[in-house]
């Protein structure tokens, strides 16, 4: 699951989504993805004022969600930071809630252009794929419900087959209902 940084603009939202995350763990196992939000827009702002290359840019960006990944990880009732296949895979089997740090396997990987176009939803869409996922499950912040709120490149980063499903953080039922399997 994605969690978009933007749901980080209401505070009380972003706990109200972290418990219905918490409580769904129990019954599936889960993997957050975090998004950029604030961490990322730090780079939008630097850039605006002091162009950027595309490559920093890109990777200053994804620094930005290994930022909000460590918040979610302290904040998250049984999360714990995990940076690739392996850490993810043991956090699962000790029965936590992995949060990926994405640098080091997006580093080593490489897999996405290296633009604006692409966002923390292309990003969990590749992961997705990469780690098997059947669903991946995009919270964006309260009111947001339509799939046109996914990056430019999203599409063509999720794997055929793998079903994605977006659903507003102010939406706890839905959240919950599509982390446990249901909601199209």
């Amino acid at each position: 699951m994605n969690l978009g940084g933007g749901v980080l603009a209401r505070v009380e939202q972003f706990s109200a989504v972290l418990a219905v995350i918490a409580a769904a763990a129990t019954a599936r196992r889960l993997l957050v993805i975090p998004g950029g939000g604030p961490f990322a827009d730090t780079v939008r702002e630097v850039e605006r004022r002091l162009p950027l290359p595309d490559d920093a840019a890109h990777w200053m960006a994804i620094l930005g969600i290994e930022q909000y990944a460590h918040l979610i990880a302290t904040r998250l009732p049984g999360g714990v930071l995990v940076d690739g296949p392996s850490q993810i895979a043991g956090a699962l089997q000790g029965g936590q809630v992995p949060v990926l740090a994405p640098y080091r396997w997006m580093r080593a990987a490489d897999p996405l252009p290296h633009s604006w176009d692409v966002t923390s939803d292309s990003i969990a869409a590749w992961i997705a794929g990469a780690v098997g996922a059947r669903r991946l499950v995009l919270v964006k912040p309260p009111g947001a419900e339509r799939g046109d709120l996914v990056d430019a490149y999203f599409h063509r980063a999720l794997p055929d087959g793998l079903a994605a499903v977006t659903v507003a953080a102010d939406r706890l039922d839905r959240i919950d209902a599509a982390l446990r399997g249901g909601v199209e």
